[in-house]
């Protein structure tokens, strides 16, 4: 799956540790999901959203076969 995270972080200006610290969540999770190397707990991403001030949809991609 992929995301926009890193996109919509560095439209804010906002550096990884203070998204983490927005989540609540490490510095390296925030690392993990813009990577592509974690998916996001439907909480995290709800999370995420809200700091965001957008839909999950707008963050995360889902791509085809995915197993959901």
């Amino acid at each position: 799956m992929k995301n926009n995270i890193r996109d919509k972080r560095v439209e804010r200006g906002w550096t990884q540790e203070h998204l983490s610290e927005k989540v609540g969540v490490s510095r390296q999770t925030i690392i993990s999901l813009e990577n592509g190397k974690y998916n996001a707990s439907l909480i995290l991403a709800h999370k995420l959203a809200q700091a965001f001030e957008c839909l999950i949809e707008d963050l995360f991609i889902f791509e085809g076969d995915e197993n959901l």
